[in-house]
C-alpha cells in the first residue's frame, strides 16, 4: 500500500482520463450509446465532477497514477486501473486499501460485468441479493464484505 496515496488537484486530469477510457472501453459494448459514451462522457467534464468530490479519491501512483478508488463513507463507489496495468496486483491493493484503510464494507457492481464481479469475489466480495437500476436502464448488483474476511 505504499503507493496509495490521497488524490490531489494535479491528479483530476489522468483520474478523469482512466473513467473516460475505462467506461468506453468496459461498457460501451453493453449500452451502445453513441450520444453519452462519445459526448456526454468526455474527461473536461469529468474532470470538473471529480474537483467537487477529490476528497473521496485515492490513487495508486508509483511515479506514474495507474489507478484509483473512489470510496464515500463504507461504500466503494469506484475502483479503476488503467488498461494497460490491469492484472497486475494493483485492482487488489487499492480495494485492501479501501477495506482495510477506509473501512469499505460494500459497492455496487454492472450486472454485466463479470470480470469485475470476479475480481471482487476473488478479494472476499459475496453478492447480497440486492439489485438496484440506476438512470431507469442500469443494472447493478450489490455486494458487501465475506463475514470472516
Amino acid at each position: 500500500m505504499k503507493y496509495i496515496r490521497k488524490a490531489e488537484k494535479s491528479d483530476i486530469s489522468r483520474i478523469a482520463e482512466m473513467i473516460v477510457f475505462n467506461y468506453r472501453m468496459n461498457f460501451y459494448k453493453f449500452f451502445k450509446n453513441d450520444p453519452f459514451y462519445f459526448g456526454e462522457l468526455n474527461v473536461l467534464d469529468t474532470a470538473g465532477e471529480i474537483s467537487g468530490e477529490l476528497k473521496n479519491y485515492f490513487v495508486y501512483d508509483d511515479g506514474v497514477v495507474k489507478g484509483f478508488i473512489k470510496v464515500n463513507d463504507d461504500e466503494l463507489e469506484k475502483l479503476h486501473v488503467e488498461a494497460e496495468f490491469q492484472s497486475k496486483g494493483i485492482g487488489a491493493e487499492l480495494l485492501r486499501y479501501a477495506v482495510d484503510v477506509m473501512g469499505i464494507t460494500w459497492l455496487w457492481v454492472l450486472e454485466y460485468n463479470e470480470r469485475g464481479a470476479a475480481f471482487y469475489k476473488r478479494n472476499g466480495f459475496e453478492f447480497t441479493g440486492e439489485k438496484m437500476i440506476e438512470y431507469d436502464f442500469v443494472p447493478l448488483l450489490k455486494m458487501s464484505k465475506s463475514k470472516g474476511e
